[in-house]
């Protein structure tokens, strides 16, 4: 134990950027606003374990350490990850983090469920090794706000046995096995009631103060897949009753996917994890009525027209 301790001493010396520093306060952007661009990577996913099937866990650090490089070229207000930064194992956190030291934007995380697992006597201490306070949050960059919402919330995996978020992810699971949800796996999960509140709170709060507002979550939340956060179908009902919604990236379905719902673009971005020699990331670019997504690797360019009533 001791020595898995002495490994991340370097990790956290070398800590991620906190979430919310470099942002200020928000101001509604306008139709003539510069634009907002920012990095978006989704499922490094790294391990130094063998590839298993076509996952190639190893190869995600040098995949990683590029797509800063490329990343660092651009003028972006920050770069997200979307979850499982790593596969497993806690030694594997002081492998990878010290990468993110060499972004020059501000680094913004997304955990995923594969972020858990380091084992019962780590669990508590994933977020403080990633340098965040809590896994749901909100920060304002050029005049938009971010909400990073946190699908590990109620789940089997980012709760200790026993804890009632434990017990209430097992009741979880257990109503969406009997009802035949395609979604009904263990490696998924929900939102709790109170963070639920808080996003409800927050979107309400963005709507007064007339921003734009984009999600970043580790799960898909639509169209319906066996990836989806459990309840997807209330939170896209949530998002979709504000017309300030322009969008919500995830990662976790490692092929990539898209819908539009209410004039909502949920984009799945490509897992980096993913084949032995490609890696998969993207700059994001929203402007007026444009959302423009600019692919690396196996993640294709698109561009999305935003709702007017946004």
């Amino acid at each position: 134990m001791a020595t898995r301790r002495g490994l991340m001493q370097g990790a956290a010396g070398a800590a991620l950027v906190a979430p919310l520093m470099g942002f200020g306060t928000a101001r509604a952007q306008t139709s003539g606003a510069p634009a907002v661009r920012f990095g978006a990577i989704a499922d490094p996913q790294y391990a130094p374990v063998a590839p298993r099937r076509t996952r190639f866990y190893g190869n995600s650090l040098w995949k990683l350490d590029a797509a800063i490089a490329e990343l660092n070229k651009a003028d972006l207000q920050f770069c997200v990850t979307l979850g499982d930064i790593i596969d497993r194992h806690w030694e594997s956190f002081s492998h990878i983090l010290p990468i993110y030291d060499r972004l020059r934007h501000p680094n913004v995380l997304v955990l995923g469920n594969h972020d858990y697992e380091v084992g019962a006597d780590w669990l508590g201490s994933v977020h403080r090794a990633t340098g965040l306070k809590k896994p749901y949050y909100d920060f304002a960059a050029g005049g938009l706000r971010f909400i990073v919402v946190d699908g590990n919330d109620v789940s089997l995996f980012a709760n200790a046995p026993g804890s009632d978020k434990h017990k209430l992810a097992q009741e979880t699971l257990d109503r969406l096995t009997r009802d035949g949800a395609i979604n009904a796996k263990r490696w998924n999960g929900g939102m709790s009631e109170e963070q639920i509140t808080y996003l409800k709170t927050t979107l309400a709060d963005a709507k007064t103060k007339g921003e734009r507002v984009v999600v970043f979550g580790h799960y898909p939340v639509y169209p319906a897949n066996e990836h989806n956060m459990w309840g997807w179908q209330d939170f896209v009902e949530l998002l979709a009753g504000h017309d300030n919604v322009l969008a919500y990236f995830c990662g976790h379905n490692h092929v990539g996917n898209y819908g539009e719902r209410a004039g909502i673009h949920f984009v799945n971005l490509k897992g980096m994890v993913e084949t032995p020699d490609t890696t998969a990331f993207s700059i994001v670019e929203i402007q007026g009525d444009r959302l423009d997504l600019k692919g690396f690797g196996r993640e294709e360019s698109r561009s999305f027209k935003l709702r007017a009533g946004a």
